[in-house]
C-alpha cells in the first residue's frame, strides 16, 4: 500500500510562525499518489451511499470534486462570501480574532439529500463545523465528514456532530 504520508510535504511557519502547514500540493503532483487517495476517499463514502459531497474552499473542492466524479455524484461548493454567483445562503462562524461568514449557491442541495463534508484538512473544526450547518441550512443532511489529513492535536472532530474519518493523521 502506497505511504500517502511520504506525499505530504511540511512547511514550518507557513502562513504566520509557529504554524506547521501541510502541504498536499505535493500529493497532488504525484499522479499515484493523488489517484490512491481519491480511491481512498471513495471507499471510505462509498457505503455511506451520499447524494451529495460538499466541498470546502479551496483544496476541499480538489478532493471533494475528484471523489465525487469518481463516485459518480454531484459536488456542492461551499465559498467564502461573495464568491459565487446567484442567490446564496450564509453562514457566518466565529475565527480565534473576529468572524467569517461562507456560502453555498441556493438549490444545488435539496431538501433530504444525504450528503457527506469532504475536505482535505480538519484542524480547529471551525470551518467544517460551519459548513455542516450551511448544509443542513439547505436542507441536506449531513452523514458523515472525511478528510485527507487530521490534525488530531487541534482537537477539531469534537466541533462537529457527525461521524469523522481521516485517511492520515498527525500529532503535531
Amino acid at each position: 500500500m502506497l505511504d500517502l504520508k511520504a506525499h505530504i510535504r511540511t512547511i514550518p511557519d507557513y502562513p504566520k510562525p509557529g504554524i506547521l502547514f501541510y502541504d498536499i500540493g505535493t500529493l497532488l503532483a504525484h499522479g499515484g499518489a493523488w489517484r490512491e487517495t481519491v480511491t481512498r476517499m471513495a471507499d471510505l463514502i462509498r457505503p455511506l451511499n451520499p447524494d451529495m459531497l460538499v466541498g470546502i474552499e479551496s483544496r476541499g473542492f480538489l478532493v471533494g470534486a475528484a471523489v465525487a466524479a469518481h463516485l459518480g455524484i454531484g459536488f456542492a461548493m461551499v465559498r467564502k462570501k461573495g464568491k459565487l454567483p446567484g442567490k446564496t445562503l450564509a453562514r457566518s462562524y466565529a475565527l480565534e480574532y473576529g468572524e467569517d461568514t461562507i456560502e453555498m449557491q441556493e438549490g444545488v442541495l435539496k431538501q433530504g439529500h444525504r450528503a457527506v463534508l469532504c475536505d482535505d484538512l480538519l484542524a480547529t473544526g471551525g470551518t467544517a463545523s460551519a459548513a455542516v450547518g450551511l448544509a443542513r441550512q439547505a436542507g441536506a443532511e449531513i452523514i458523515h465528514a472525511t478528510f485527507v489529513i487530521e490534525l488530531d492535536f487541534l482537537g477539531g472532530r469534537k466541533k462537529l456532530d457527525v461521524p469523522v474519518t481521516s485517511l492520515l493523521h498527525y500529532d503535531s
